[in-house]
């Protein structure tokens, strides 16, 4: 399942460094783990069960830059179902 144009977006934006960021996207519940930079890389997206888990999808974010630090890759990749 390939990620929508507007959760790519949601996805682009910076948050806080090293956190774990939950919100409600349309329909779904998501769960995202950013790096250092404050750039999203680890997404769960589904619905949340009564433990607070969330069943769903999930998805890790390729980013590669080059010696400057500019971004030469930067792609998500699906990586299965997301059952704790």
């Amino acid at each position: 399942m390939k990620l929508k144009e507007r959760m790519l977006a949601e996805l682009a934006k910076t948050y806080e460094p090293s956190s774990l960021i939950e919100k409600r996207f349309g329909r779904y519940d998501i769960a995202f783990k950013t790096d250092e930079g404050g750039r999203p890389i680890l997404l769960f997206m589904g619905v949340k069960d009564e433990n607070g888990h969330i069943r769903g999808e999930r998805y890790a974010r390729r980013l590669k830059f080059n010696d400057a630090g500019e971004v030469l890759k930067d792609h998500w990749e699906h990586k299965g179902k997301a059952i704790p």
